[in-house]
């Protein structure tokens, strides 16, 4: 197979996210899979091995749940990708779709909870406001919360008396409080740990009537998992001596939980037995773990892959769960861990290497989006292309990245942008004496956040980069936060400081149009019409920048949100970076 088609074969390949059973019905599943080219939600009940697609919508499906019984499955219908919606369901076994809440009017969906009485409770966000609204058939929705400040529903309690709140009403969105309420708006309880620790909702116990809650907190510089129940105010803190971040997910009878810690881009699972507080290990191959649920029974079931290996859904019992049919995704190769001396400590980076050819190699530094996020020893179909067509790939996990501790989260303010640069310039010093990278012909490239650094690195680092490519970028804050949808106004608000009008410096020293005619190298951007998270007009000011200063570049413009479920698109996009990329930096 040549490398074009390996590559393509790996977007290709059916891949599936991980089965979500109803609590009250666990033989009920659904979960989302690309069989189709785009990402859908399907039907599985386990009882009879019957699986059929519940959605079929042009621009895919992203958000879906199940009630605890069964009954009914849920997913969010925006339009055209845009994020911008209302909730329908549909009944599990198959039937008419109807809408969740008709009188409720759209707005970007910001969760979903289920109760066995027929209460639901939907998060929205639009015109300013963040809204929870109590829905139940046949009767008027009601509103249970509204705030100017970011809130989420997180769960709700299996017989509907409780719901569980997550908010930023204290200022920060990046570090929630959480709340707990009852259907009329009373508040029962409330865990707020101060500046900078935020207490995140999980979810409750899966046992009628028990009213404990599962939460992270980052009272120890990183999340760890805490049960608390709101009424008495006692609190049970689980800790483990091993690094990493953590979460947390109940076994169904809720006399356990499942701990997921993700360390150095590796993920690890632990069974703690609340009554006598035991860990054990569980057995999982080296790589990482998208998702983990337990099942009734004990064992556990969850999405892997290595950044060799694709995807598969595994069980402890040592079953594979489900296949999503069609051909697999051929192998990549794996990454090699590099640690490295940075400004603000040691930034931790991944390399992946062409199989041929002969180093020093053309390199792409592939920036991950977020910041809130991290790159992981996982399968990506973007990593081995760039791998196929002959470039190493450097991924880094610089300050701001998840995975690594609150303090390294929490290290972007003040220098937004410049920050994250800083580390990535370290590794590529350390790339380029090692001999890894050319330092001709480097590459920096990334989607959201990581398109945002390659604009600002092409401004701040102009003779660091042979080309650069920005997918679905910011260009420019404040244009962004005039035009974004509300819960990243929240977030900016909550990163710089302020709103644009708050902190006018930091919005304009941390945006790409600022040092825009410092750019010297040829510059590929991919923007999205409809793109909510990183709006068009931002990026439009910024290519006329681009023109007005007589800078080489290429702008290529789709009517999908950066993060498109189509796969067909996704593939375009690629093999226009790695064209773009193949003219600008010499290959051997």
């Amino acid at each position: 197979m040549k490398a074009e088609e390996r590559w393509q074969a790996r977007f290709r390949a059916s891949r599936m996210t991980l089965p979500f059973w109803a609590r009250q019905a666990p033989n009920r599943s659904i979960y989302r899979s690309n069989a189709t080219g785009k990402w859908e939600v399907y039907a599985w009940d386990r009882g009879t091995g019957a699986v059929r697609q519940v959605t079929d919508r042009l621009k895919g499906t992203a958000y879906a749940a199940i009630d605890p019984t069964g009954q009914w499955i849920y997913w969010f219908a925006d339009t055209e990708g845009d994020e911008f919606g209302v909730w329908w369901r549909q009944p599990f076994t198959g039937g008419p779709d109807e809408p969740v809440a008709p009188a409720l009017p759209p707005g970007q969906p910001g969760g979903i909870a289920l109760s066995t009485t027929g209460v639901a409770a939907i998060s929205w966000a639009s015109e300013g406001t963040f809204r929870i609204h109590l829905v139940r058939d046949g009767e008027p929705f009601r509103k249970l919360y509204e705030h100017t400040e970011a809130a989420w529903v997180a769960d709700m309690s299996l017989d509907g008396s409780l719901i569980a709140i997550n908010h930023g009403e204290y200022g920060d969105f990046r570090h929630p409080a959480l709340r707990v309420v009852r259907p009329d708006g009373e508040v029962v309880g409330e865990l707020y740990d101060g500046p900078g620790k935020g207490v995140i909702g999980l979810g409750f116990a899966p046992v009628p009537g028990d009213r404990r809650l599962l939460a992270l907190h980052e009272r120890r510089h990183r999340h760890e998992p805490v049960v608390w129940d709101p009424a008495t105010g006692e609190q049970r803190e689980i800790w483990l001596k091993d690094s990493g971040d953590l979460d947390a997910d109940w076994y169904h009878d809720g006399r356990a939980l499942l701990i997921r810690r993700d360390d150095r881009a590796r993920s690890y699972l632990h069974r703690y037995d609340l009554a006598g507080g035991t860990l054990t290990a569980i057995e999982t191959p080296h790589g990482v773990i998208d998702e983990a649920a337990p099942r009734p029974g004990g064992h556990v079931e969850y999405s892997w892959s290595s950044a060799s290996r694709p995807p598969i859904i595994r069980s402890t019992n040592g079953q594979v769960v489900l296949n999503p049919g069609g051909p697999a995704a051929p192998p990549s190769v794996p990454v090699e861990d590099l640690d490295v001396e940075g400004e603000g400590g040691r930034v931790h980076a991944l390399i992946s290497k062409p199989e041929s050819g002969g180093a020093p190699y053309p390199t792409v530094f592939l920036l991950h989006s977020g910041p809130h996020q991290h790159d992981r020893d996982a399968f990506s179909p973007e990593v081995a292309a760039w791998v196929d067509a002959g470039f190493a790939v450097v991924r880094v996990n610089y300050r701001g990245s998840t995975g690594y501790g609150t303090a390294w989260r929490n290290a972007l303010h003040g220098d937004v942008g410049h920050i994250e640069l800083a580390d990535i310039a370290a590794v590529r010093r350390r790339v380029v004496e090692r001999g890894i990278a050319d330092p001709n012909r480097l590459v920096l490239a990334g989607a959201a956040w990581g398109g945002h650094l390659a604009l600002l690195g092409l401004g701040t680092q102009p003779g660091l980069w042979a080309a650069g490519i920005a997918a679905a970028p910011i260009a420019c804050h404040q244009t962004s936060y005039e035009d974004e949808v509300e819960s990243l106004r929240a977030y900016h608000r909550a990163l710089f400081g302020g709103s644009p009008d708050e902190q006018p410096e930091r919005y304009a020293a941390g945006s790409a149009i600022t040092y825009v005619e410092q750019v010297s190298s040829p510059l590929l951007i991919l923007a999205g019409e409809n793109d909510t998270r990183c709006p068009f007009r931002q990026i439009e000011k910024y290519v006329a920048k681009l023109a007005e200063h007589g800078r080489e570049h290429e702008v290529y413009i789709y009517d999908a949100i950066r993060g498109s479920m189509v796969e067909s698109e996704r593939i375009a996009q690629i093999a226009l970076q790695l064209e773009f990329a193949k003219r600008h930096v010499k290959m051997r």
